[in-house]
């Protein structure tokens, strides 16, 4: 069950949601202001890279 970060377009709330499969198509509600004006954000998981993920080296030195 995949889990995917939005952010409301109204109140700029950051919340997840919880969808039973991949290709679930449901209208997202901010829980904050109840506006269906969200925008799925793209997660640090989701980019596949190795490493911490807090920036967008793909590799970490203390150099």
């Amino acid at each position: 069950m995949p889990i995917y970060e939005f952010q409301c377009q109204k109140c700029k709330n950051e919340f997840e949601v919880l969808f039973r499969s991949s290709d679930e198509k449901l209208q997202v509600v901010c829980p904050a202001c109840k506006s269906g004006k969200t925008r799925k954000m793209m997660s640090a998981f989701a980019g596949g890279k190795s490493g911490c993920n807090s920036c967008a080296a793909t590799s970490c030195s203390t150099g």
